[in-house]
């Protein structure tokens, strides 16, 4: 297997501490850890498996004045990855109590914009291990990633993880 691009944002907290833990599985001379807010489109040209990890922000970021999350400064960037020979795996942070109609949201908006480009994705998850109303992450019937709950959840994490690492080893390259 090629080595793991792990590009995640934001720094510090949830994300970064999931991002972390899934390199630890991987085995950190498996899969590099970058910091999506510090790259260049050209980062990703080191790599054929890429796994992109990101958070739901809550109302009160939505709402706060405070500087685009990473993945939103980055979204224009998009359009300059080279993906053919790629493939992408996602994880989402979300909180299915506080937010349940919009769990896991920023997953989705990532994905819809790698399956606009044609990009190969794989790692689904089912949804029935899950409670939420809505989420956008939802594409026919299954989550287009791993869904993670660090607020309400995080007791699941390491075993959710571990299985979806056995799935998507299977098919990176």
């Amino acid at each position: 297997m090629e080595k793991i691009g792990i590009f995640y944002g934001p720094q510090s907290g949830s994300t970064e501490r999931v991002a972390k833990l899934i390199q630890s599985k991987l085995g950190a001379d498996n899969a590099d850890l970058i910091l999506i807010k510090n790259i260049k489109v050209t980062d990703f040209d080191k790599y054929q498996n890429i796994i992109l990890g990101c958070s739901t922000i809550g109302g009160e970021t939505w709402d706060s004045g405070r500087p685009k999350p990473d993945w939103d400064a980055f979204r224009s960037e998009f359009d300059k990855i080279e993906y053919s020979g790629k493939t992408f795996a996602l994880f989402g942070l979300g909180d299915n109590i506080s937010y349940p109609r919009h769990f896991v949201d920023n997953l989705g908006v990532i994905a819809k914009i790698l399956i606009s480009k044609n990009a190969t994705i794989i790692g689904q998850t089912n949804k029935d291990d899950y409670e939420f109303t809505e989420s956008e992450a939802l594409i026919d019937g299954k989550f287009v990633g791993l869904p993670i709950d660090e607020d309400f959840e995080s007791e699941k994490t390491e075993e959710r993880i571990e299985n979806w690492i056995k799935v998507i080893k299977q098919n990176f390259i």
